[in-house]
Order: C-alpha cells, then structure tokens, then sequence
C-alpha cells in the first residue's frame, strides 16, 4: 500500500503544480487585432474636454482605449460607450489606474470640449474626450485606421451650436436629439483601440468584441502586458 501512497501523493503534487501553473500563466487573449507594426501616434493638435490644448499622442502614462464618435450619435456611440462603461467597472482600482478610455469626437463643428464633458459623464466621469478642427480630427482618425463619412448638407458648417447640450444616453437618436436627421448623418468607425502609455497603437477590437464582453475578458490581461 506503500507505492500507492505514494502514487497518490505525486498525483496531488503534479495537480498542485498545474494550478499554480495555471494561476501565474495569464490567459490568452480571446480576440482583438494585433497591429503588426505598430503605429507610433503623431503630435496632432487636439482640444481635450477641458478646452485645453494637448495633442494625440500625449499620454499620461496610462494605456489608452480610444473610440472615435460624436454627441449626438443614435446608437452604436451610447451603446458602445455604455458597454465601456461596465467593462471599465468591472476592474480593481489597481486596473483602473493603469487604463484611460479616451473619447475622440468625429463632429468637431459640434461637439465642442464643454458638451463633450457633458456627454461623457453621463457614462463615466473617469472617461476624457478629445476634439479639435476637422482637419485634425480626420488625419488622427485615418492614422487608426477609422473611417469617417460625412454626409451633413454643405450649409451646418455655418450653424451656430453653441447652445446645445448632450442628449441622454438611454434616449440618444436621430429623432429625439432636437437638432433633427442630418445631425445623424455621419457614418465613422466603431471600433476601439489599444494605445500604449508610450503612444502606440497596438491593438484593434471591433464593435461587436466590444459589445460581446470579448474586450472586457481581455482587458486585464491587456493591462498586464501594456499597462505601466
């Protein structure tokens, strides 16, 4: 009976060794797109929600998730910026301290640093945005890869939109934002981005990764490796 002891007490060694293993290995990454060749973010002059200056790449030492977006989007924008919201609760204050979701507006015309502010913390006060001038704007869009459609008549440029506020997020569309279809009518990328504290773009998780809880699995093990 001796050997099967100690048959049975190398078993619940090895099995001890693998849940030790299994605890200190983090798990593999479930989706996302890792960019081949990182893209090293330019200094492009932003505004940030504060209505200071800052640029693109401006880091403040934290591993970014940035979504590209506009106030008074009807529906993928809330929705999305909703599902951030829980994946980003869902995190230790250890994790949260080492990831910034980052706003970029895609209306500049609009949305301006104020109701930007606004928008977003109707999600999360934690969550900082960014806009500037269109010219800007498109060139850091289409540096990730996000595109960006405008089909607003040729005459809004000159609208005054000084006066508007953030709509609701749980009420967020064409029909209710008050400033009627064509304010709707911009078309861009959803999905979000993983930039290192050191201003790369590394990684690219879709909208539906974003919605599925694809993006909220691997975001712990994206704070381990890119995270500082």
């Amino acid at each position: 009976m001796k050997w099967l002891t100690a048959v049975l007490l190398a078993i619940a060694a090895v099995l001890a060794g693998l849940l030790i293993y299994r605890s200190v290995v983090p798990p593999a990454l479930s989706g996302g797109t890792a960019i081949d060749t990182p893209v090293a973010l330019p200094d492009l002059k932003l505004v940030n929600d504060q209505g200071k200056d800052t640029t693109l790449a401006a880091s403040d030492g934290r591993m970014r998730l940035i979504f590209y977006g506009f106030v008074h989007c009807p529906d993928v924008c809330p929705t999305t910026l909703a599902s951030l919201k829980n994946t980003y609760a869902g995190l230790t204050p250890e994790q949260q301290g080492k990831v910034r979701v980052q706003f970029i507006s895609v209306d500049p015309v609009v949305d301006t640093p104020n109701l930007v502010r606004q928008y977003l913390d109707r999600f999360d006060p934690q969550f900082t945005g960014l806009t500037g001038s269109v010219e800007n704007i498109n060139a850091a869009a289409k540096t990730m890869f996000v595109g960006i459609v405008n089909n607003r008549p040729s005459d809004h440029m000159g609208t005054d939109h000084s006066a508007h506020t953030a709509p609701e997020p749980a009420t967020a569309n064409a029909g209710n934002t008050g400033l009627g279809a064509s304010e709707a009518a911009i078309i861009h990328g959803d999905q979000v981005s993983v930039i290192t504290p050191d201003g790369k773009f590394v990684r690219v998780y879709n909208n539906t990764e974003a919605l599925d809880g694809t993006l909220k699995h691997d975001l712990p093990e994206l704070i381990r490796e890119f995270g500082s």
